[in-house]
């Protein structure tokens, strides 16, 4: 039934106790989305703490930890659906020592949900969240003006929050912010309109879920195919056939089209795309699709197809803004591997050019180490070239992890400069 609709990833950002759990438990109780033993079991628990309302926060503070001290710790994922979309939210932390837990949230997001209490305007952490949101391009910004029932539903306090907002965001690179005055614990303006605020004449949040345009938040312009795998069923069928399968970045390809294979620089034409045994005539991002191409040329994971007219730069030395997510520091010419897409490489860090602020967005310069959840524009070294966009071009092709040699963890995420 739901089976065309189109998938929006959002994630939630506020600062602690703006109500971001209490808001997505709102959205899944008022669209219908959570089962009854689910509910049982949070009028439960609601009982027990003594509240004399159900506190729909519970449906998403998944650790125990999260809800006995009544903050979200880890990212939860929730994932619901309407008749006309699906969502899949991640529920983000917002204390400043989990950073990298909004940073990971954030990465694959097509929206951010910023709330603010309404009684206390905008403060720090929206600035953090904001700057993060704008960092990781994040097309579309919703400012969910919490606590609305606290002031007494006022305009006037609605008003100068959009205000301050405008002001504030005018410094960050967000092209699409919605504002929407709300009271989450009440459900006012959540998925139903309000009766309280006759002023406000705009859209419910849930509604601008479902309306905000996302269809051109992929770009369709530079064609971008990372190849995953190589398919050589060496079966008596298929004796000869070799195809190349991946998640396209970006772009449209379409069967007899020139195409340009990086990093060696060998161009030829696709043959066939196919996905799940159908020929297409044309794929885009982002479809998972299987290519042939008219000649046999070496091609292996971690190569990009790309146009011959329009290719990803290739380089060894690379700019990024990183955010650093392991407990231990990294210092100058620390060794990593550099995992970009499908392909993966050594690498060493060579320049710490200064790293952020991100209370003040001021830049701290002279720097020899990065501690956890900071953020900083670095430079890294690769042992061999990699084929890659600005972040700001292509959020696919644009992005990178390192990994630590010896324990194999993720120790930070970076944006292509």
């Amino acid at each position: 039934m739901y089976i065309n609709n189109q998938l929006l990833r959002f994630t939630t950002a506020g600062s602690v106790d703006d109500g971001k759990s209490t808001l997505i438990g709102r959205l899944l109780y008022d669209s219908k989305s959570i089962f009854e033993d689910q509910l049982e079991a949070v009028e439960a628990s609601s009982a027990k703490k003594g509240f004399d309302y159900v506190d729909l926060s519970l449906l998403t503070d998944g650790l125990k930890s999260e809800r006995e001290q009544g903050i979200t710790i880890d990212v939860a994922y929730r994932y619901f659906a309407t008749p006309k979309r699906k969502f899949i939210i991640a529920d983000t932390p917002g204390h400043i020592q989990y950073t990298r837990n909004m940073v990971t949230g954030a990465s694959t997001a097509n929206l951010a949900l910023i709330l603010i209490d309404a009684r206390k305007g905008l403060v720090e952490q929206t600035h953090r969240h904001s700057f993060i949101a704008s960092l990781l391009k994040i097309p579309h910004v919703i400012v969910c003006v919490n606590k609305m029932d606290l002031v007494n539903y006022s305009e006037e306090v609605f008003d100068k929050i959009v205000e301050d907002y405008k002001a504030f965001s005018s410094k960050l690179e967000v092209s699409d912010i919605q504002f929407v005055p709300i009271s989450a614990l009440v459900g006012d303006n959540v998925v139903n309109r309000s009766e309280n605020m006759p002023w406000y004449d705009g859209a419910t949040l849930m509604h601008m879920l479902e309306t905000v345009h996302i269809e051109s938040d992929y770009n369709h312009i530079d064609s971008r195919f990372p190849v995953q795998y190589v398919i050589r069923p060496q079966s008596k069928e298929y004796p000869d056939f070799r195809g190349y399968a991946g998640r396209i970045g970006g772009g449209i390809f379409r069967p007899g089209e020139e195409i340009m294979v990086l990093p060696s620089g060998f161009t030829s034409k696709i043959k066939t795309i196919e996905l799940g045994g159908k020929l297409l005539d044309e794929a885009f991002a982002p479809m998972s699709v299987t290519m042939t191409l008219e000649d046999e040329i070496d091609i292996s994971r971690g190569d990009i197809i790309a146009k011959p007219n329009n290719h990803p730069q290739t380089e060894q030395d690379i700019d990024l803004m990183l955010c650093w997510m392991n407990q231990r520091p990294v210092n100058l010419n620390t060794k990593l591997y550099v995992r970009h897409n499908t392909k993966e490489v050594r690498g060493v860090l060579k320049e710490i050019q200064y790293k952020l602020d991100i209370s003040s967005l001021q830049r701290i310069e002279n720097v020899d180490h990065l501690t956890m959840n900071e953020i900083a524009r670095v430079k890294i070294r690769t042992a061999q070239p990699l084929s890659f966009d600005s972040y700001r071009k292509n959020r696919i092709t644009g992005s990178v992890i390192l990994i630590d040699e010896g324990t194999n963890e993720t120790v930070a995420a970076g944006m292509i400069v």
